[in-house]
C-alpha cells in the first residue's frame, strides 16, 4: 500500500454514504458517476475489503464499509475545517450545515433558533431533519442534532444543555369515566397511550417523592413514535400517557388536560447537543454550536 493515503476516495466514500447513492453523490459533488465509481472501486483495492453491496436498485454497506464510516466522515469534517481555518475572509461564515432534531421540539424551538442562526449568518445553509426516531449522525451525514432522553453510551460527543420535565397526564373525561389512579400499580386498570421509542413502551418506570421506585403497566391502547400524536387521543379521553413538558404544558393550562399521580415521576431525561467524534470542525458548525447552547443552555 503507498504510503500516502487517498484523501479524495475516502472523501467520496463519506458523500456516498451521505446521500446513499453513486449517482446522487456524483451529482452532489459535480462530478460524473463514473469518477465516484472509479474512486470507490481504487479505495477497496487499496483496503483489500468491499465497501458496497451493490444491485441496480440498492446500494447497502458492507460490514467492512460500517466500521469505516466514522473514519471517512471525521476525516471530511477534519479536512473541511482545516480549509476554513486557512481561509483569509474568516468574518463571513458560510456553507451548508445538516442537523437532526425531534419532531414536536424541533418545530417549536428548534426551527425559530436557526431561522435566528440563519440571520445572523447569511452565507449558511441549513438542512434541519425533524423526526422522533433516533438518527445515524455519522451515516447520515449530520453535523450535529438535538436529542431528548438518556443517550447510549458511543463514540458521538454529547453535552448536556438543560433537563426537560416529564409528566403524566390524562384529560378529565377520561379520569371521570375510569377514576384516577393514585399508584403505579392502579395502572394496570387504566389504558396506556405508548411512546414506541421507548426501551420498554407499556412499562413506565415511576419514583416517588420519597425515593420509592415502581413500575406501571397500563393496558396499550395505542402506541406511536410521535408524543404530539398522541393528543388527540388524550384530549378524547382515550386514556393516560407519559410525555414531556412542551408537549403538553399548554394542554394542562388550557384544562384539557390534568396532571394524574403527581407524587410520582418518571425518570429525569435532559436535552443533549451530540456531535460527531473530531476536535477539527468547519467554522461554521463551531459557531452553530455555540449558538445552540446559548439558546437552550441551562
Amino acid at each position: 500500500m503507498p504510503n500516502l493515503p487517498d484523501l479524495e476516495a475516502w472523501a467520496i466514500f463519506a458523500r456516498v454514504v451521505e446521500h446513499r447513492s453513486f449517482t446522487a453523490a456524483a451529482a452532489a459533488m459535480g462530478m460524473s458517476k463514473g469518477t465516484v465509481s472509479k474512486a470507490i472501486t481504487r479505495l477497496e483495492a487499496r483496503l483489500s475489503a468491499g465497501l458496497f453491496h451493490r444491485t441496480s436498485r440498492t446500494l447497502t454497506l458492507t460490514e467492512a464499509g460500517q466500521r469505516l464510516v466514522p473514519h471517512a466522515a471525521r476525516m471530511l469534517a477534519e479536512a473541511s475545517a482545516a480549509e476554513e481555518a486557512a481561509c483569509e475572509e474568516q468574518d463571513q461564515i458560510g456553507g451548508p450545515i445538516r442537523l437532526a432534531a425531534p419532531m414536536t421540539f424541533g418545530i417549536q424551538h428548534v426551527a425559530p433558533a436557526v431561522a435566528d442562526f440563519m440571520a445572523l449568518h447569511p452565507a449558511v445553509t441549513v438542512r434541519l431533519d425533524l423526526s422522533d426516531a433516533r438518527v445515524d449522525l455519522i451515516a447520515e451525514g449530520h453535523d450535529a442534532a438535538l436529542r431528548i432522553g438518556n443517550l447510549p453510551d458511543s463514540s458521538l460527543i454529547a453535552r448536556r444543555l438543560k433537563g426537560v420535565a416529564v409528566k403524566i397526564v390524562a384529560s378529565p373525561a377520561y379520569l371521570a369515566a375510569a377514576g384516577t389512579p393514585t399508584h403505579p400499580t392502579d395502572l394496570q386498570d387504566h389504558d396506556g397511550l405508548c411512546y414506541a421509542n421507548a426501551e420498554r413502551p407499556g412499562e413506565w418506570r415511576l419514583r416517588s417523592r420519597a425515593g420509592v421506585e415502581a413500575i406501571g403497566r397500563p393496558r396499550t391502547r395505542m402506541t406511536t413514535g410521535s408524543g404530539e400524536a398522541m393528543l388527540p387521543a388524550l384530549r378524547a379521553g382515550l386514556g393516560i400517557a407519559v410525555l414531556p413538558d412542551f408537549i403538553v404544558d399548554s394542554d394542562l393550562t388550557a384544562g384539557r388536560l390534568i396532571e394524574v399521580m403527581p407524587d410520582w415521576v418518571p425518570p429525569a431525561v435532559s436535552l443533549h447537543l451530540v456531535t460527531p467524534p473530531g476536535r477539527l470542525r468547519p467554522a461554521r458548525i463551531g459557531a452553530l454550536l455555540t449558538f445552540l447552547t446559548q439558546r437552550f443552555g441551562g
